[in-house]
């Protein structure tokens, strides 16, 4: 699909700005947001004082590096409202991190936060080739999760016209997009592949659909899989980035004339990379843990939050802001077997190269004796059988990974999802 690449006056004059623009906006933000951190959570000023440090010693960007990272365990024990900057009675929305055992991360929105919130997902979707009057089939979940809400008011925000579906009911899915039509959908990557696939079940052929983009998030994905669904749906699949504890949804979003990786909006959210181990700053271009500090929110100001994201910082393309490379892991999710470290994506990679799959799978890890055991469950696709699939697949896994897997291959449509359209893509025994 051949995509005109947008006229500058299609975009906010912050979107083509300098970079000492950016950067003197940056740091105005960033004295105010310390500010208003340490003045009013009281996490925040301890954390400070402990560190000893106080606002007014931020006098560049770098000096951010003086302060302390936020941590998920900060926001769980400070469960239900601690982190927030203002009276709970001024604010206008309340939402939890899902997928979360034990105590959730509560985050909380003034009207101000809101529209911010809207206007970044509208700067989004249009980054993404949507336009006012588009028709956006929103598939994401609706609730304390942030993905439904969050795309819900960017898209109306844009001007366009909303289907709030949300996750589930995959049969109606199909049906609503064939009969309504819309041009835009917003849904995890891995449900699109359980879309794709109810269509073929259907007897219809999701690349015939109205579909033209989708905008895709809230878990990590591979370019193999953007591969797959582009060829399997005929659209143009992009990617967005968001964390409830930074905002929801909108942090950071691709352009679709790129595709090049999700630009950051660093004029609300302050990107650094830390080497995961050290908590040191690395240069540009470098592999590390995502760290986000924001610079305009209202009701819980978060401070150098550790995403556990493991990515790079890239430079600008088609908008002046920094790029983040695909994440290719977690800080916290990194699983070692027998030795050998080894990130879900690794083995997703393998997955959907193999046409008889489905492209859902889950790694199932137990310990028998002091040994590790690895079982790794894919799907077969619809109408596919498996004509030693599984022995295969373990002999590429074994041989370009260097862990030995059982690999066990189930009918379409095994695999459990979560009501947010998430697949589990890990279940760790050993942890029990």
């Amino acid at each position: 699909m051949t995509v005109k690449k947008p006229a500058p006056g299609d975009l906010e004059p912050i979107e083509t700005a300098s970079r000492d623009e950016l950067q003197a906006l940056q740091l105005a933000r960033l004295r105010w947001s310390l500010q208003h951190a340490y003045d009013n959570v009281p996490h925040y000023k301890a954390k400070f004082d402990e560190q000893g440090v106080h606002p007014s010693d931020l006098k560049t960007l770098a000096d951010l590096a003086k302060f302390p990272f936020t941590t998920k365990h900060d926001l769980r024990a400070n469960y239900p409202f601690g982190m927030f900057a203002l009276p709970r009675q001024q604010l206008a929305r309340i939402h939890a991190s899902s997928g979360t055992t034990g105590k959730p991360t509560v985050v909380g929105y003034t009207l101000k936060d809101i529209d911010h919130w809207a206007n970044l997902v509208a700067r989004s979707i249009r980054a993404a080739g949507g336009r006012a009057g588009d028709l956006v089939h929103v598939a994401y979940g609706y609730g304390l999760f942030t993905g439904g809400l969050g795309a819900h008011y960017g898209a109306e925000r844009l001007g366009c016209t909303v289907i709030p579906m949300s996750g589930g009911q995959t049969e109606k899915q199909v049906q609503l997009i064939t009969d309504f039509k819309p041009d835009i959908i917003m849904v995890t990557p891995s449900y699109m592949q359980v879309l794709i696939e109810e269509f073929t079940r259907q007897g219809l052929d999701a690349r015939e659909s109205s579909l033209k983009v989708g905008i895709f998030g809230a878990e990590p994905w591979t370019e193999a899989m953007r591969r797959e669904i582009e060829a399997g749906a005929g659209i143009d699949a992009v990617d967005i980035y968001g964390l409830s504890e930074v905002m929801g949804p909108g942090v950071a979003s691709e352009c679709v004339e790129s595709k090049d990786g999700p630009v950051i909006w660093e004029d609300h959210f302050y990107p650094e990379i830390i080497d995961p181990e050290t908590g040191e700053v690395l240069p540009d271009g470098s592999e590390g843990e995502l760290v986000f500090t924001s610079l305009t929110k209202e009701a819980m100001p978060v401070i150098r939050y550790r995403t556990r994201d493991l990515t790079r910082l890239l430079p600008p393309t088609s908008r002046a802001m920094r790029r983040m490379g695909k994440i290719v892991g977690r800080s916290d999710d990194m699983l070692i077997i027998r030795g050998v470290n080894l990130f879900p994506t690794q083995v997703e990679e393998l997955v959907l190269q193999e046409k008889g799959l489905g492209g859902q799978y889950q790694l199932v890890v137990s310990r028998n004796g002091p040994l590790d055991e690895l079982l790794i469950r894919c799907e077969l696709a619809l109408g596919a059988t498996d004509d030693g699939i599984a022995r295969r697949l373990a002999e590429r896994i074994k041989n370009l990974i260097g862990v030995t897997a059982t690999v066990q291959v189930e009918p379409n449509n095994s695999i459990e999802r979560t009501l947010v359209g998430k697949a589990r893509r890990v279940v760790d025994q050993r942890k029990k």
